[in-house]
């Protein structure tokens, strides 16, 4: 991956932007867009760069860009922070993380705590971690101190910084997804430099999609683009207990994850196979029988219908504070994109 688009990348990450609170990461993201694209936002706060307005078809690419996280639901009388989950967490990882809370002032920053082991009763040691059961402490002495620092409704994410692996791999919060965000501006930049380009190419951070899919959806009615590519993290199947007989054989390192699946365009799925085997791009097929899980679900079928497809990397821990992939594997992701829409023009027919 080129240095630039590295720093890009580590940008994005670092930048806190749970679901409903992506202004800070949609900020860095329109500011690298804007030196070869259009960019511009909406009301929800998705984020929008084109290339070659006018041109045929019209092709969206999408990466959503908020990342689970926490918000405050109440503040105790010593000043401890009760709080809920933004998107899905396994309360068992968030157990003595550090948290930076966003709030009016700047940023405040706390621990998440719990009952030490050693004053438990033997059954509560048994127990797994609820969120109902965890607190946020930010050394306020109480209540009123608390008040002042941060209010009901701040949200948060947990405090951990990027982490550079040995063979080209990155360990960070916030893969899941800033890392499609990512993928559809660099694959956007790669075909700014291309000649006779004939789409019309419209990336966009989504927001909203770890609650709900909300930004892509309403972002591809707006657009009403001909086809669509969705960019998302799937999960890694070579560590220990992931069943490949379900979830596929996705290793770190394969390259992009193409997924065919029952409600994706067998049209859109199968171009890019034909271009990753044309672009001699290592891949890997991934199936399913029923809906993604992902913003290429609320594209799909809004309005008449998009003829969308979906392009994954592999990602291992997901929904964590060190989520693990492999930079390849995403400059290859761009890389099938860019090569896939080079072989579009205005006769492309997406009807099946």
């Amino acid at each position: 991956m080129r240095d630039a688009s590295y720093e890009f990348l580590k940008r994005l990450l670092s930048t806190p932007g749970p679901s409903g609170n992506e202004g800070a990461a949609a900020k860095i993201w329109r500011e690298e867009a804007k030196g070869f694209a259009e960019v511009r936002g909406d009301r929800m706060g998705n984020s929008f760069a084109t290339l070659n307005a006018g041109g045929l078809p019209k092709v969206m690419l999408s990466g959503h860009i908020d990342e689970i996280g926490l918000m405050v639901t109440h503040i105790d009388e010593k000043g401890l922070l009760r709080f809920t989950g933004v998107g899905g967490w396994d309360p068992q990882v968030l157990v003595g993380q550090r948290v930076r809370l966003q709030t009016e002032n700047g940023e405040v920053v706390g621990v998440i705590g719990k009952k030490a082991i050693h004053v438990m009763e033997p059954e509560e040691r048994k127990k797994v971690s609820e969120i109902k059961s965890l607190w946020i402490d930010v050394g306020a002495k109480d209540a009123d101190e608390a008040k002042g620092m941060v209010r009901i409704g701040d949200v948060g994410v947990v405090d951990q910084d990027l982490l550079e692996l040995p063979n080209g791999r990155i360990a960070s919060r916030s893969l899941d997804n800033r890392m499609g965000a990512f993928v559809v501006l660099e694959a956007l930049r790669l075909l700014s430099e291309e000649e006779g380009v004939g789409a019309e190419v419209v990336a966009v951070a989504s927001v909203q999609e770890e609650i709900g899919l909300y930004g892509a959806r309403g972002a591809a009615f707006g657009l009403d683009p001909d086809a669509a590519i969705a960019v998302d993290v799937t999960h890694a199947t070579d560590t220990p207990g992931v069943s490949k007989n379900e979830n596929g054989d996705h290793a770190l390192g394969s390259g992009p994850v193409i997924k065919r699946a029952t409600n994706l365009s067998p049209v859109v799925s199968e171009g890019l196979i034909a271009a990753a085997e044309g672009a001699d791009i290592a891949y890997t097929l991934e199936a399913d029988s029923r809906s993604t899980g992902t913003d290429a679900d609320a594209i799909q079928f809004t309005r008449a219908g998009i003829a969308t497809g979906l392009v994954s990397a592999p990602n291992r821990y997901m929904h964590s504070p060190n989520e693990i992939v492999d930079l390849g594997d995403l400059e290859n992701c761009a890389r099938l994109i860019s090569a896939y829409i080079k072989g579009l023009d205005a006769s492309t027919d997406f009807v099946r």
